[in-house]
């Protein structure tokens, strides 16, 4: 739902009546993972997309159903030997997607208006949604906001709404989006309940240590992958925003310094990358052992093999354990085989993108197994 946001919210705003459908697990080969989403209008105006255009059509037709009934549900849609260019993913794979009706009174109009309001504004809000459990509570839906507050409601009372909220809140906080299993009485009591979680959360964080050639390439693409990015550098003849436009921020600064800082904010948080391109002791040192020590998603250094072994062993010398220099990614980026600095930048952003998903970086042509490798959540359950 979060990919097509602003063009939701534009349809809320407008008290436009649509039906939203939105991927709730995927098992097998599949083009898109859970929280991808297709709006559609009573005009049959169409937003977004859950499939590549596999489904589309069929989804199309339900959303339509949904507005004009009111009702939505469960489907699921998957490879059919039979007929394998009917209604299905020829790819393979199978999708569960919910289908959710949002007229104007329907209650999960202003509890999707909040979560689209709060991510327009920067701050952070989840939207959760019963995909499995009782008929009745099929698609209630309610907002949690980063403070642990909530609007709406699961249909089960005000206990369940409160547990509900803080397992979601934690998923908020985490910038995750995915499923939260509970009971229908609150906790683990009453009939089994799960809820796809989709969050609203700031973008990762990219921060560049270095204010080098290749800093300004690795902006670049950094920013293209949606990443918030900072270069940081203490010469300020060289961190000037002229020279990295592609950065949202330029900061002089003792890169340590402007790391702890951003930390002690909570500005960073497992899904953050840190780029050190600067190959110099005096800033490399105390920013990587800061760094390890951090429960941050990539951290990678530039530089020579000699440099990196050298680099391993003042860093021992100063107390960073084997497990903390096991995370360290140096010489930084992938092996793709270019040099100029923008194909480095390639490199590096493949290598802290495959750590970020859990690519095994292999050529998906000599690969055996499904090309998208995502799994059903567990404990979602569908008719």
């Amino acid at each position: 739902m979060l990919d097509i946001a602003d063009e939701l919210r534009a349809w809320c705003a407008a008290q436009r009546e649509f039906a939203l459908a939105t991927v709730v697990a995927v098992s097998g080969s599949a083009p898109r993972g859970p929280g991808a989403s297709l709006a559609v209008d009573d005009k049959g105006t169409a937003l977004g997309s859950i499939s590549g255009g596999c489904v589309e059509s069929a989804v199309h037709e339900l959303c339509l159903d949904a507005i004009a009934s009111g009702e939505g549900g469960l489907h699921r849609f998957g490879y059919s030997d039979d007929d394998a260019f009917a209604v299905g993913l020829t790819c393979g794979g199978v999708l569960d997607v919910l289908v959710t009706p949002v007229r104007g009174r329907d209650p999960v109009r202003p509890v999707l208006g909040s979560v689209l309001d709060a991510a327009a504004g920067g701050t952070r809000a989840a939207l959760a949604r019963v995909v499995s459990g009782p008929p009745a509570q099929l698609g209630r839906a309610l907002a949690v906001h980063a403070d642990g507050t909530h609007e709406g409601g699961l249909g089960g009372g005000p206990d369940l709404d409160r547990a509900a909220a803080r397992q979601v809140r934690a998923l908020l906080l985490a910038g995750r989006t995915g499923t939260a299993e509970l009971g229908t009485a609150g906790g683990l009591c009453g009939q089994p309940l799960t809820l796809l979680v989709e969050s609203a959360a700031e973008p990762p964080r990219l921060l560049v240590y270095g204010a080098i050639d290749f800093a300004a390439a690795l902006a670049r693409i950094g920013a293209f992958l949606g990443h918030r990015v900072t270069v940081c550098d203490a010469r300020p003849v060289f961190a000037t925003p002229a020279r990295f436009p592609g950065a949202d921020e330029v900061v002089v600064d003792w890169p340590h310094r402007h790391l702890a800082a951003e930390w002690a904010a909570g500005r960073l948080d497992s899904r953050t990358a840190v780029c050190v391109l600067t190959h110099d002791a005096k800033f490399d040192l105390p920013l990587l052992e800061l760094a390890l020590r951090l429960p941050l998603g990539y951290v990678g250094a530039m530089g020579s093999r000699r440099t990196h072994t050298e680099r391993e062993r003042r860093l021992r010398a100063q107390g960073v354990t084997d497990a903390a220099l096991a995370r360290l990614r140096s010489p930084i980026g992938l092996d793709l085989g270019g040099a100029t600095p923008e194909e480095t930048a390639l490199a590096i952003a493949a290598e802290f993108t495959a750590v970020r998903h859990g690519g095994s970086v292999l050529p998906l042509a000599g690969r055996r197994g499904p090309v998208h490798r995502r799994t059903r959540p567990a404990g979602t359950k569908v008719p």
